[in-house]
């Protein structure tokens, strides 16, 4: 039989931290940049360039976390049969942190053993591990280190089945995950659906980001011959899938390659070890695209894993990742008042080795299809077996998620399905804040602002005025491309901390900066990008600012930055000596390793970058 259970996972973990309260008007730098689009397929073009999403709002940003690693107790779901045990954490984002093969007590997936945040998503923070579920935009999802609703509803063969679903805000779609696993099965299998329940098209975005452990002999196995190569170049470029193609640990440097799918075949991948034995995840027709990424055996690469995974004492890992278009730089066009769906099965594969560690590709590949060949031809069937099921509605809570989609539904009146409600009671006080606008206003009570609903624009035009509508208008109207009347509004708002920082941001004009750091000094993000802001231009205000700022590794990082500026690379190299742990440090940038080069070339010295500094995947 199947067994759900409800249990408490306990793990070292850093902090989360408090959300950024400073609107997050811009997206950090997007590493996916194609510079040679103009050379590419026309559908493939052309999805490249639409639906970007130019800011997470009104999700806030993620980075109040820290490395200070405590002994954590986070809720897990855990769904087990004879065959097969997996483990789901519904407070961080619905990942599937486990899946063990009971028979040989194996581990298909990467764990990490450790919960420690880090800036690679779009409101930076991110955990490495598991299969995350990637859904809205290019980059990790806004819900990635936040809650899902979860519940039991009656699976199709009697067993049971958990259900996650929330709300993706920047987009207004409705995400559902259904986690199956019938009493006979070795295979997990996960139904996914998207609703846009809205009267217009929306940006469709999803990948199933699959970790798992890569040792020297690891190959991957997929149904193509050929892959878009995108080495952080800034090109995608069609190569042929040959042989160190498919084992991650052949890899130098940071690359993803993005497989081209063929279309008489099924849609699956696969991970496995020098016996043949590892992971496979496979799907229905929709879910098409499919992708390896590694973090490459250079220096940054290796410090990365570290990073992610303090103590780590393995190979580290890889990404096998499965997604709805061909590439992780696209965007689908989504109808209004539709809802797309797929099943997905991930399970223990076993391929004869000599024919998966083959030198002839076509060998390889077939015989991964073969092993999984009566999954694979069972999968339509599976999934017109979960349909039956997918609007039902769920018998038991086990998780409470945000009340964010009560309120979209409180303000749309959407019909969103049965299986997934939104009820008014997971909304809390945060959520609630916002119904007085439904009526025409939004008291301005003192305290903190919220991340702007930016689609309830017109509601905050038609208001009545106050400090905290003017503020709320202005990101609303910025985010739609109204820079002009985002400065009105902000200037409207009167001195708050807010409105100015919002107003050095987009105008350049520090003193508004100053202002806002006047009125909270202590605010780290504000300080930071004050600092940050004055260090090009003015930079007797940088070292004002700098005299009181809070003692953290951001200013610290800003204080060698202004000693390299002011020509004292001894005192930067000094500070950086000292040990600066960035815990923010993002991927793609690499500042400790270019002020300490900066500092060593100024010196005429050539000590060499230690390695905790190292963090370059190479081409970035």
């Amino acid at each position: 039989m199947t067994i759900l259970s409800a249990q408490n996972l306990v793990l070292p973990a850093a902090s989360l931290g408090p959300e950024n309260p400073l609107a997050p008007l811009r997206t950090e730098r997007e590493l996916h940049e194609v510079e040679n689009i103009a050379d590419l397929p026309d559908e493939l073009r052309e999805n490249i360039e639409y639906g970007r999403l130019q800011s997470p709002l009104p999700c806030l940003d993620q980075d109040g976390y820290d490395r200070t690693l405590v002994g954590t107790s986070f809720p897990a779901l855990v769904l087990e049969n004879d065959h097969l045990r997996a483990t789901v954490l519904p407070s961080l984002g619905g990942r599937l942190y486990s899946i063990v093969h009971k028979a040989t007590d194996q581990e298909l997936l990467y764990r990490n053993p450790v919960f420690q945040p880090a800036n690679l998503a779009l409101r930076n923070a991110w955990f490495a591990g598991g299969v995350e579920w990637n859904v809205g935009s290019t980059g990790h999802w806004t819900g990635t280190c936040a809650p899902m609703h979860a519940a039991r509803v009656e699976g199709p063969d009697g067993t049971p089945i958990l259900r996650l679903w929330e709300l993706e805000r920047t987009r207004n779609l409705v995400t559902q995950l259904d986690f199956w696993l019938p009493a006979d099965s070795e295979f997990l299998y996960v139904g996914v659906r998207l609703q846009n329940p809205s009267d217009v098209e929306v940006p469709a975005y999803w990948w199933s980001n699959i970790a798992v452990a890569q040792s020297p002999d690891s190959r991957v196995l997929v149904p193509a011959d050929q892959a878009w190569r995108y080495g952080y170049g800034s090109r995608l470029d069609l190569i042929d899938v040959e042989t160190d193609l498919t084992y991650p640990m052949r890899h130098p440097q940071a690359v993803d390659y993005f497989f081209e799918p063929l279309a008489e075949e099924h849609s699956w991948i696969a991970s496995v070890d020098g016996s043949g034995v590892g992971l496979a995840q496979a799907s229905t027709e929709r879910l098409q695209g499919r992708k390896l990424f590694v973090w490459g055996q250079g220096d940054g690469g290796r410090r990365w894993q570290e990073w992610l995974s303090p103590g780590l004492s393995t190979d580290g890992y890889a990404e096998i990742q499965a997604g709805l278009a061909r590439t992780q730089m696209e965007h689908l066009k989504l109808p209004a008042h539709t809802d797309w769906h797929w099943l997905e099965a991930y399970g223990r594969v076993s391929v004869d080795a000599a024919a998966a560690h083959s030198e002839d590709w076509q060998v390889a590949r077939h015989a991964g299809a073969d092993a999984l060949e009566s999954v694979l031809d069972g999968l339509a069937g599976r999934e017109a077996s979960w349909r039956e099921v997918v609007d039902a509605a769920p018998v038991e809570r086990l998780a409470v998620g945000s009340g964010w989609g009560a309120l979209e539904l409180a303000r749309t009146g959407w019909t969103v399905s049965a299986g997934t409600p939104f009820d008014d009671g997971t909304m809390t006080a945060r959520e609630r804040a916002w119904l007085p606008l439904l009526d025409g206003r939004l008291p301005a009570v003192d305290g903190v602002p919220d991340g702007t609903l930016v689609a309830w624009r017109e509601l905050l035009e038609s208001a009545e005025d106050n400090w905290l509508v003017w503020y709320h208008r202005g990101v609303a109207r910025h985010y739609y491309g109204d820079v002009e009347g985002a400065i009105e509004a902000w200037t409207q708002s009167g001195e708050n901390a807010w409105a100015l920082r919002n107003l050095g941001l987009v105008t350049g004009d520090l003193s508004h900066y100053e202002r806002a750091v006047e009125l909270l000094p202590g605010l780290v993000p504000l300080v930071v990008e004050a600092v940050a802001a004055a260090l090009t231009s003015d930079v007797q205000l940088a070292e004002r600012l700098l005299e009181h700022a809070p003692d953290d590794p951001r200013i610290q990082l800003l204080r060698v930055r202004h000693a390299l500026e002011t020509g004292d690379p001894a005192a930067a190299h000094d500070l950086l000596a000292a040990g600066i742990q960035l815990a923010t440090v993002r991927e793609g940038a690499n500042p400790l390793t270019d002020y300490w080069v900066a500092a060593e070339e100024a010196l005429g010295t050539q000590r060499p970058v230690p390695p905790q500094y190292q963090f370059g995947m190479g081409g970035i």
